[in-house]
């Protein structure tokens, strides 16, 4: 197993101990089993659907049907020579200009495929070889519009950008925003130092207002996308933060409200939420958790937040949970999950999860992800 113990590594390079985890312990104990859900007189969890390849951002959309952005396979080719390249050990990636992926699941937990029309690139293989593609995906006035993060030349595919997409009819991605090219031409104030990402690596993205925001980890920013294809920077949090790794964004009274990693290796407690205005102004709302890979709020109001990992030193399977914030006072609602990268709350009310969003080995047609269905109590 590579042990990485760099201050400033990001999500991917840290979890690059995960895959080689993934890799050693047989994917029968890694489901969803024994999740542990707290907080209600009949605890339900159940796997709602199978057959992802790393799963990531998750959504209803306005069919009332559950759409999952996928990494992907990840791919082979290589763009050495022709760009500048990621560092070692997370570079060079090489990648595939096909394999990302958003996948449909209807009313009874069956996968189908929307597209697969997007880029899948994959680290170097002294970091596990893990893979990105489509990062997350939401929809403004009835369109889908999808965030990529394995796309550009620093990612092993030539002639692709990462960016926001709109999605048509058929499945075929419209670029709209050209994110690769929007952060070369504003460099943040205190970029990740060692594992630069020339392209970016965007994590989550959120409508609001008919606007879209993303969320990139690796710079430390958060961006709104005009659904015509105008870029503005809401917030460069690597100037008041560091390099904290923001990864997940909920909208929530009118403001953003951001989770972030931490560095690596992990200390429990070290992670926080953020809350950021429309207008750029960045504040800490909540402290003492852990490696946050979701952020959401129930009917009520309530904050729940997704930790991927809770114990220290790197990301192990069966370690993640989620908290329920109520105020000053905060519960751990469910714990045992697998990796997880995502969630959203369903029109039922029960949360969704994806599991099993990076670590164990790709497959073709389809992989070891899953999606959770997690009913909680009052």
């Amino acid at each position: 197993m590579t042990e990485i113990r760099h201050p400033n590594r990001r999500f991917w390079l840290a979890a690059g101990s995960i895959a080689a985890i993934a890799i050693a312990t047989p994917l029968a104990s890694l489901p969803a089993a024994p999740v542990v859900v707290r907080g209600t007189p009949t605890p339900s969890v159940s796997v709602y659907a199978t057959g992802f390849n790393n799963p990531r951002g998750l959504k209803f959309g306005p069919d009332g049907m559950l759409y999952v952005a996928e990494g992907g396979p990840g791919g082979s080719r290589s763009t050495a020579g022709l760009c500048t390249q990621v560092t070692p050990p997370v570079g060079p990636y090489t990648g595939s200009p096909r394999g990302g992926r958003i996948s449909r699941v209807d009313g009874n937990g069956v996968r189908t495929t929307l597209t697969d029309r997007f880029p899948s690139s994959t680290t170097s293989p002294n970091l596990g070889s893990l893979v990105s593609g489509v990062a997350d995906i939401d929809w403004v006035n009835g369109t889908m519009y999808a965030l990529t993060a394995g796309s550009g030349c620093s990612h092993g595919v030539a002639n692709t950008t990462n960016g926001v997409f709109r999605i048509s009819a058929t499945g075929n991605p419209i670029l709209v925003a050209d994110l690769s090219a929007f952060q070369k031409a504003h460099p943040v104030a205190h970029p990740a130092v060692g594992d630069f990402e020339p392209d970016g690596t965007w994590y989550s993205m959120v409508a609001a207002g008919g606007k879209l925001y993303a969320v990139e980890p690796n710079h430390g920013e958060i961006d709104s996308i005009d659904v015509r294809g105008a870029i503005s920077r809401v917030a460069d949090i690597s100037a008041s933060q560091g390099h904290i790794v923001p990864t997940s964004v909920a909208y929530h009274g009118g403001a953003f409200y951001i989770g972030n990693l931490n560095t690596f290796p992990i200390v429990p407690g070290s992670s926080k939420i953020l809350l950021v205005t429309k207008t750029g102004s960045v504040s800490t709302v909540k402290t003492g958790l852990t490696m946050i890979t979701g952020v959401a709020f129930d009917s009520l109001g309530r904050m729940y937040v997704l930790e991927n990992t809770t114990t220290a030193g790197e990301p192990t399977p069966g370690k993640g949970d989620i908290v329920r914030i109520v105020g000053s006072t905060r519960e751990v609602i469910v714990s045992g999950l697998a990796l997880p990268t995502a969630m959203t709350f369903g029109p039922d009310g029960a949360l969704y999860v994806s599991n099993l969003g990076f670590g164990p080995p790709p497959s073709l047609p389809n992989g070891p992800g899953q999606v959770l269905r997690i009913r909680l109590g009052s």
